[in-house]
């Protein structure tokens, strides 16, 4: 099969269409004919070694690979039609159209993958394309994680989403609105009135208005992007305020210790990983049209390099998708 291999770090160019061998599924397997992929952030930072702290620039050699990726195929996620099934799969049958999250066993930038019957993997509402659907898990499993699990975002709450035009941003927005918190979306100015759309009540301009400056009094601020720190927006939380860190460090990870034991205001982070229930319960949002998926752009696999270099560019909006079929 062509695949989308990566042997070494580096920029975008070191990514290479190349003929690899078809994955061979267990009895228990899904081997799934990609439709549909995206290059997220996660595989940016894996083909680049972009860690968010020195202490994860000095871990991961060591659980990715110390000169090139072991998973030489990236991938998150995915969306295609079932090729084949083991003996003992039952829920799954050749031509459902399905989606399957990979998380880091990866390999969803080819032509096949294989994927686990009771991994994060379900079947597609008829009303949503591959790509649709295929933009929506990366951003969303991180904003159930730390909107539903980590904080409890409960009806009539204040949540602050920064960052709120990107990936985890966009289904942040939607998420919290959902849950029936008031939202407050930080973005370009590009993107105002894509946030508002999204269901953000207020929407702040970052570049005309320091967030920082505003009075009002948030139960929740979800930096997704690494743009401030418990410091800098610890005056704007409630006293029982959470500030929830997406890209964790050092000083996140004391502060997330400290203030468990000290109480009031709260630091959080989390890993995320996929679940089924978690899968499906995204694709039944965005059946029901509570969940939008946001596009930023879309690229054959031939042209991955590409998708990569918008990535990096730091300035794209929802998720980059790639075509495979």
């Amino acid at each position: 099969m062509i695949a989308a291999v990566c042997t070494r770090y580096g920029p975008p160019e070191v990514i290479r269409i190349a003929e690899v061998a078809d994955p061979k599924p267990g009895e228990a397997d899904v081997l799934i004919r990609v439709h549909a992929t995206t290059v997220t952030t996660a595989d940016w930072r894996i083909r680049a070694m972009a860690m968010p702290a020195p202490i994860f620039r000095l871990i991961a050699p060591l659980v990715l690979g110390l000169r090139g990726p072991r998973n030489q195929v990236l991938g998150t996620e995915c969306t295609g039609v079932v090729e084949r099934v083991g003996a003992r799969v039952r829920a799954f049958r050749p031509g459902d159209r399905v989606i399957a999250v990979t998380d880091m066993r990866m390999g969803a930038h080819a032509e096949f993958v294989c994927v686990r019957e009771d991994a994060a993997l379900t079947t597609l509402p008829a009303n949503l394309t591959f790509d649709q659907a295929v933009a929506i898990p990366f951003g969303a499993l991180v904003a159930l994680r730390y909107l539903r699990d980590l904080a409890a975002v409960k009806a009539g709450q204040r949540v602050l989403v920064i960052g709120a035009s990107g990936a985890i941003g966009v289904a942040a927005v939607q998420f919290a609105r959902y849950l029936g918190a008031h939202v407050t979306g930080v973005c370009s100015t590009a993107n105002v009135d894509l946030v508002r759309s999204l269901g953000a009540a207020t929407v702040i301009d970052r570049q005309i208005e320091d967030f920082h400056q505003g009075g009002a009094a948030y139960d929740v601020v979800l930096d997704t992007v690494g743009a401030t720190s418990f410091a800098r927006c610890k005056h704007m939380l409630k006293p029982r305020g959470q500030f929830l860190a997406v890209l964790m460090g050092l000083t996140e990870f004391g502060q997330m210790a400290w203030t468990m034991f000290a109480g009031g205001r709260r630091v959080r982070g989390a890993l995320v990983t996929a679940s089924k229930a978690d899968v499906e319960l995204l694709m039944k949002l965005a059946e029901a049209g509570q969940l939008r998926p946001i596009i930023d752009s879309s690229y054959p696999l031939q042209r991955i390099v590409e998708a990569h270099r918008r990535v990096d560019s730091g300035r794209k909006v929802g998720s980059v998708v790639v075509t495979v079929a």
